[in-house]
């Protein structure tokens, strides 16, 4: 497969799971969530989760940036969220606490990115991706621009082979992206001092969180409720109360307290027993 003819299948908005073929949104289904306080905040904003806003938001990613085609762009300096993975991500490697992110990306599969403007142009504007294909335009773009795709043949995710090949690279202060209990477990045992940022947890069970939670350094809430009671009460640092993003490792937490101290927006700072939860949360939790 070496074209955007192919199938890329993602999971956003709601839990949608979404199928673009040819640079067309051709199937979504039925949204689990039906109101979510950063759809609203979004490019093209999505005020309530209807499976007709979601396809708009989808359509205008394609039509923006070029999601899922040949014109995807891959590098990108705006934050859209201040404590988000990409911008965490992103953060670290421009203040040397990594030298390098393994991350997913349509168009390529598991991509090993190097620089701040890539981590934060591929992992900035993408949902939980589930499978895509190789699309050489976006290959050569991520190539150009120091990233490393693990897989240039099949576009396939594999982070636990992204983990590997970033250590047979050289590089040494690695982090990864990582949405399954199972692939986390794989990456700990294997390389200890990994760092691992559970991204894309809506729907997990109860086991299947704290699997994960267990595993990672970073975790970010989404939609999950099981996310917010077991990572919550493992928390040493808590960012955002409406998606939380929760460290529960000091690594986690250096990179956390990194960005605020950088950062030029105001924070109030107090000890309190974690999680808090806002006023504005996806609704419902699952």
């Amino acid at each position: 497969m070496g074209s955007e003819d192919g199938e890329h299948i993602i999971e956003a908005i709601g839990k949608c799971r979404i199928v673009i073929r040819n640079g067309e949104v051709v199937e979504v289904s039925d949204p689990i969530i039906k109101d979510c306080p950063l759809a609203k905040r979004f490019a093209y904003p999505i005020p309530a989760i209807t499976k007709e806003a979601v396809k708009a938001n989808i359509t205008h990613r394609i039509r923006s940036f070029g999601m899922c085609t040949a014109r995807r762009e891959v590098v990108d300096r705006k934050e859209f969220v201040g404590f988000g993975a990409s911008e965490l991500l992103s953060f670290a490697i421009h203040e040397k606490l990594l030298d390098a992110v393994v991350i997913a990306s349509d168009g390529a599969g598991t991509v090993i990115a190097t620089i701040p403007d890539l981590v934060q142009g591929i992992g900035g504007r993408m949902s939980g991706l589930v499978k895509t294909c190789p699309i050489p335009a976006v290959i050569e773009r991520i190539e150009k621009n120091g990233g490393i795709v693990v897989n240039t043949q099949d576009g396939r995710l594999d982070q636990p082979a992204g983990v590997a090949r970033a250590v047979a690279q050289g590089f040494k202060k690695i982090a990864v992206t990582v949405a399954d209990p199972a692939s986390a477990e794989k990456i700990r045992s294997l390389y200890p001092d990994i760092l691992i940022f559970a991204v894309h947890v809506s729907g997990l069970s109860h086991d299947e969180a704290e699997r994960l939670v267990l595993a990672s350094d970073l975790v970010t809430s989404c939609a999950s409720k099981p996310i917010r009671e077991i990572a919550g009460k493992r928390a040493l640092v808590q960012a955002g109360t409406g998606i939380p993003v929760f460290a529960v490792s000091e690594n986690g937490k250096e990179i956390i307290v990194s960005k605020m101290a950088r950062s030029k927006e105001p924070f109030v700072v107090k000890t309190t027993k974690l999680p808090v939860a806002g006023d504005s949360q996806p609704d419902p939790l699952i």
